[in-house]
């Protein structure tokens, strides 16, 4: 019998591992289907599209799969099948291959969207879950460092190389999961409830109640909402805008790969001192430090993307990139920790997967108008993603004014369990 590990210290090591491999395969992942699988920006952004897609059909019907069976067991599935959609990618160049494997992905990522932090929460306690979102946020910061490190030879030899590594390491990491996990702290659905359709939609309902009752909450989503629109354009498009309209260095002999490993790895480094400064500084159980901090990190990345899209020279454009990545790795942990505040256990995992619900609802939405004007610009695609962010900023202050009122009323409008 396996010996089950402290839940703090593994999800600090599962955060430190996922970066690793995710790392090892973002470092080229774009570079792959841009210059092996032949993606135009129309494509890009449709297999972006279709990811986003998968994750809002999903994600919440697999956040109810966790608060009614297991946290657990929907963490190793969905690890499992992220690392398996991987390995397929980096084995077929293929546009409707991609296309796919990116259905399985997004599938694998509900179950394990919302059900991480909910398992965290219950493990150890919403306040200390908190703070060890903002911790883990450097563990994997650091797993990434080191994974785009290795990817950078990897790379070299061959482009699909570190997505193959990467894939079968999450793959693993998944069955390591299912050998040291624990699950203490969650009550399951009685074994005789747990085919019932009805006690699901219960707690769906439930979930959607607890956002109603919540003025604020419901602006955080719309936030979401909005990061979600801006997002899909930027990730999709950006290492083509690059290739396509700048000469990149050859650095150490190597191919293009050196060079987005490098880049990505500075803006680790760069993301791993700001999120040191913000751990120190920033109380993460207070919402209106967080809204401070988020309505600053927003100017910046509308500012910077727009930057980036009209800039001459690749210095700038790599000032602009690292500006972006780095705010945006700091956002992360601070936008889980605000909506996790004041979540009863029973609705905890469905609240948080509705997050990425109305995040992947922006990208669905948004993705269709920038494939559309990326045929006529890819610049001009990436630009609107930098306006479409803006009308997060009076939303935030909006949250910010309204989670004074929320504070005084209960923290959820239920205290029973379903039956």
């Amino acid at each position: 019998m396996f010996r089950k590990l402290d839940a703090r210290k593994l999800y600090l090591a599962l955060q430190f591992v996922t970066g690793f491999s995710f790392s090892m395969i973002f470092v080229v992942a774009s570079l792959y289907e841009v210059t092996v699988a032949k993606l135009s920006g129309a494509q890009l952004v449709l297999v972006g599209t279709t990811l986003e897609l998968t994750v809002l059909l999903c994600e919440v019907p697999t956040g109810i799969v966790a608060d009614a069976y297991s946290r657990r067991l929907s963490i190793i599935i969905g690890t499992v099948m992220m690392g398996i959609a991987f390995v397929i990618e980096g084995m077929f160049p293929v546009f409707w291959v991609i296309l796919l494997v990116n259905v399985l992905w997004g599938l694998g990522y509900t179950f394990t969207s919302g059900a991480t932090q909910a398992w965290l929460s219950d493990e150890i306690g919403e306040e200390n879950a908190n703070r060890a979102f903002l911790r883990g946020n450097k563990f994997d910061l650091a797993g990434s460092f080191l994974g785009m490190l290795i990817a950078i030879p990897l790379g070299n030899l061959a482009v699909n190389i570190p997505i193959l590594a990467g894939g079968a390491l999450i793959a693993l990491t998944g069955l390591a999961l299912a050998l040291f996990m624990s699950e203490e702290g969650f009550k399951p659905t009685p074994r005789e409830d747990r085919n019932s359709f009805q006690h699901m939609a219960e707690i769906l309902k439930k979930g959607i109640a607890v956002v109603r009752s919540r003025p604020a909450l419901m602006s955080i989503l719309a936030i979401g909402f909005i990061y979600g629109l801006y997002s899909e354009g930027w990730d999709r498009l950006w290492v083509k805008f690059l290739v396509d309209n700048f000469s990149l260095p050859t650095l150490f002999g190597m191919n293009e790969v050196a060079f987005f490993g490098i880049l990505r790895a500075a803006s680790m480094l760069l993301a791993l001192l700001a999120t040191r400064q913000v751990e120190k500084n920033l109380d993460a159980s207070h919402a209106p430090s967080i809204a401070r901090a988020m309505l600053w990190i927003t100017i910046i990345i509308a500012a910077s993307i727009v930057i980036f899209a009209f800039s001459p020279l690749l210095a700038l454009g790599v000032i602009a990139y690292l500006a972006v990545s780095v705010t945006r790795d700091v956002m992360g942990p601070l936008y889980d920790a605000w909506i996790n505040q004041r979540l009863d256990s029973e609705t905890r995992a469905t609240v948080i997967s509705m997050s990425g619900q109305v995040d992947a609802i922006g990208q669905v939405a948004s993705g269709p108008l920038a494939a559309w004007v990326s045929l006529a610009s890819v610049r001009a695609a990436i630009s609107l993603a930098g306006l479409l962010l803006t009308p997060a900023l009076p939303l935030i202050r909006r949250a910010n004014r309204l989670h004074a009122k929320d504070s005084a009323g209960p923290p959820s409008p239920t205290t029973q369990p379903a039956g």
